[in-house]
Formats: C-alpha cells, sequence, structure tokens
C-alpha cells in the first residue's frame, strides 16, 4: 500500500530515472529523495521542466556533514512548485574520500549563485561550472578550512590573535569586480524610492 504522506514526485522519479534514485523517507512530513551523484543535475533539470513537477523555486542549496566519519557527506536541495505548493527535498551523497565535486546547479536557478558559494565556502564542496565560486562568508585568504566540517575547532585553528591580525591584513575590496565596487559605490547616490525598489529585490528604470 502506498504511503499517501509521500510526494507522487518519487513515483515519477523512479518511473523516470530508475536505480538512479537509490532511496526515499518522509521525516516530519517532508519527502526526502537521495539520487545518484553522477546524475544529480539531470534529475534536477528533469524535476524542473517536467510539467507535472514543475519544482521551479529552489529554496535552497546545503550540506550536512554527520559525526559519524563513515557516512559520506550530504549535499541537500530543497525545492518547491509555486504553482503546485509542493515541496520536495533531494540529497546527493559524496565520498570524503574521494574529490568533494558535484554539478552546480546555476544553469537551472540562477539563485543557485550565492547558495553554492556558501556551500563551497564552509564545506569545501566544489561545484563544477559554477560562474563564480569564490568564497562569499570568509575573505578569499582565509587559510583555517572549511568551518562547518566535523574536524573543524570549534576556536579555529589558529589562535585568535593569528585570526585577528589575518582579518585585519585581509583587503576585501581585492576580491570583487569593477562593477561590483562601483555599484556599492553609487548605491549611497540613489534615490529613496530606487533604494526601496533594490530592497524589494526590484530591477530595472523607475516608470
Amino acid at each position: 500500500m502506498t504511503d499517501p504522506s509521500v510526494s507522487p514526485s518519487v513515483a515519477a522519479l523512479r518511473g523516470q530515472f530508475g536505480a538512479a534514485i537509490l532511496r526515499d523517507r518522509v521525516s516530519c512530513g517532508d519527502t526526502i529523495v537521495w539520487v545518484a551523484a553522477d546524475r544529480a543535475h539531470e534529475i534536477l533539470a528533469w524535476l524542473r521542466d517536467d510539467p507535472g513537477q514543475d519544482f521551479n523555486f529552489l529554496t535552497d542549496v546545503t550540506a550536512v556533514e554527520y559525526r559519524d566519519g563513515e557516512l559520506p557527506l550530504e549535499v541537500v536541495y530543497q525545492l518547491r512548485s509555486l504553482g503546485r505548493r509542493a515541496d520536495l527535498r533531494l540529497k546527493l551523497e559524496l565520498d570524503k574520500a574521494l574529490p568533494l565535486e558535484v554539478e552546480s546547479v546555476c544553469d537551472l536557478w540562477s539563485g543557485a549563485n550565492w547558495l553554492e558559494r556558501e556551500v563551497f565556502d564552509m564545506f569545501g564542496i566544489t561545484f563544477r561550472n559554477h560562474p563564480d565560486l569564490r568564497r562569499i562568508l570568509m575573505w578569499e585568504t582565509y587559510a583555517e578550512g572549511f568551518p562547518l566540517r566535523k574536524d573543524f575547532p570549534l576556536r579555529g585553528h589558529f589562535s585568535r590573535s593569528e585570526q585577528t591580525r589575518q582579518a585585519l591584513a585581509a583587503n576585501p575590496e581585492a576580491h570583487y569586480s569593477l562593477e561590483e565596487l562601483s555599484i556599492a559605490a553609487s548605491y549611497r547616490d540613489l534615490s529613496v524610492e530606487m533604494r526601496a525598489r533594490l530592497a524589494r529585490g526590484e530591477r530595472g528604470e523607475v516608470v
């Protein structure tokens, strides 16, 4: 008997991708599907484009490393179909003994850009074909590793004085393009109305 709490997308995924759908479960009412890492991009593209799925909004990209060192590191995609008001969580597993790499989904959802940069910054996962993969929370020359990995000490690898010295010596502007710097510099010259539009995420000319 089919569990009514399981998203109908699970059966559709199994019918479309077969063995690439590794397992699924329901946790706290949310359907979670584990997929083969080497087919994750293909599966995510299908979930976005198939009319019966229409997962047109990428809510989040993150990662999980468990305390059990034998378990793989997981990359997590939280999807939502705005029209159907349906949610689905996809996970793929990465062997920590191998390079931590996965295909970027920036070509599917532009909002993945900063989300993938954060995962890269905090976990050290490389997103192949990302248009601008660089740290987003820590400075570019940050040398202590990846703060959300389980092997990262709570106080960091360096002493507090060394951390402070490196932070003060860093030049954040060196890691932004001239275009990004010019936008930041000119923000204060914008009208109150335009600032409000930007704060709401709107773009384009005021009409």
